[in-house]
């Protein structure tokens, strides 16, 4: 997912800001991780990145992702991506149901 950050001046083109699956994938674009690939080959390849699950910039570490998940043997990339999605989503709906997180939905910034 992406989102657009707030404006700040006349920037011609607006940025995004990828968390949850997009950022994992841009992680994935960069590096040469091929499939089938396994968990830990792709801790290796990808060298345990922090990928942000929400646009607010909370992170997760790939391998703590892996680890709440039940399979370590990966077909294909999209099977990697939907396979890892839930975990993400879970995070998310955490954070945004904390004290903290409700909080910061009522203000305006």
């Amino acid at each position: 997912m992406g989102v657009r950050p707030p404006q700040q001046g006349d920037d011609d083109a607006p940025e995004t800001v990828a968390f949850g699956i997009a950022a994992l994938d841009d992680h994935l674009e960069r590096s040469d991780v091929t499939f089938p690939t396994t968990d830990e080959e792709l801790i290796e390849a990808l060298g345990d990145p922090a990928v942000p699950y929400d646009a607010m910039g909370n992170e997760i570490r790939l391998s703590e992702a892996l680890e709440e998940l039940s399979r370590i043997q990966f077909e294909t990339r999209q099977e990697f991506l939907n396979a890892v999605h839930p975990v993400f989503e879970a995070r998310r709906e955490r954070a945004n149901s904390s004290f903290f997180g409700q909080l910061r939905s009522l203000l305006p910034f």
